[in-house]
């Protein structure tokens, strides 16, 4: 099998559990997700398969988008409904959508943020995670991040109770921490706060609805039909440049040569196919060489050639 599957991971499942999972049901190994979803959040979660796995990079979009629900009252030891309470107090004012909508503006543009400490990220060549589980508190990197949009999904004019929820939709860079995001939010209005419901709705042009369950998986294998359900190579990075080369030169692509940089074509990155149709390798303009094209990623060997 050979290409991109767009699932919707379900929620209680790592983006780990879900490549296991469809190992066992495809019967292929070479598998391999484009970027971790925590287990309490759902929604899209491309998959390589077969050769694309070696087009994940290129899958990583810089921009992703999700829809989530804000919880004040209460903040946890993960930021988000499946951690342990670390700090609880009673909403006790009304809060208005004025306020809220304030809030949502202030963070949106360029702004800093501190990965939590259940998360990858590396300090000291350690997971926050592994000093988490541990009981160690250490200091944490702050990131730069880019807030595209931030809108609240809510149409109240005011919000009270001890406990309250609103959803919102935000648009944001790759390495976000949507579940952060939240607690900030809270911190912002006077109030402990998580992220109680999280959903990725997009991530580049891949959006939810285009996605398919493990369930949709599971019948379509029982009807032999698993690789409909796949987006080819061609098909997952149809916003590069294609280009169509000779006998010859799909020679030299296969061997890794540079090529005359084409004048129909200023993107970033092009696809090389050769004759047969078959996506060869993804090629970028060389950093010293002018009008020259270096090889970025070969996707193709002798054996893997269609004669």
């Amino acid at each position: 099998m050979e290409g991109v599957l767009l699932l919707n991971k379900p929620k209680g499942m790592t983006s780990h559990d879900c490549v296991f999972k469809l190992r066992k049901l495809l019967k292929e190994k070479r598998i391999g997700h484009t970027g971790t979803l925590d287990p309490d959040v759902t929604g899209v979660l491309p998959i390589c398969i077969g050769r694309a796995t070696k087009i994940a990079q290129f899958l990583t979009s810089e921009v992703k988008t999700y829809e989530g629900e804000v919880t004040l009252g209460w903040s946890t030891t993960t930021e988000d409904s499946s951690g342990e309470i670390v700090e609880q107090r009673n909403v006790d004012r009304v809060i208005t959508r004025a306020e809220i909508q304030a809030v949502l503006q202030e963070m949106t543009g360029t702004i800093e943020q501190r990965p939590p400490m259940f998360s990858a990220v590396k300090v000291n060549g350690k997971k926050l995670y592994e000093y988490a589980r541990q009981g160690i508190e250490v200091e944490r990197p702050v990131r730069t991040i880019a807030i595209h949009s931030f809108d609240l999904l809510d149409d109240r004019d005011v919000f009270e109770g001890t406990s309250l929820s609103f959803r919102f939709r935000v648009t944001c860079s790759k390495g976000t921490y949507v579940r952060t995001l939240a607690v900030m939010i809270g911190e912002k209005l006077g109030y402990p706060a998580h992220m109680s419901d999280l959903v990725r709705t997009a991530s580049g042009k891949f959006t939810l609805a285009q996605c398919i369950t493990l369930e949709q998986v599971e019948e379509y294998v029982k009807q032999g039909k698993a690789q409909d359900l796949l987006q080819s190579i061609d098909e997952a990075l149809a916003t590069f440049s294609k280009w169509v080369v000779d006998e010859e030169t799909a020679e030299q692509v296969k061997n890794g040569g540079f090529l005359p940089e084409p004048s129909f074509s200023t993107d970033k990155y092009i696809m090389i196919f050769n004759q047969n149709d078959q996506c060869l390798a993804i090629y970028e303009p060389h950093p010293t060489k002018a009008r020259v094209l270096k090889p970025t990623k070969v996707l193709v060997n002798n054996q893997e050639l269609k004669l």
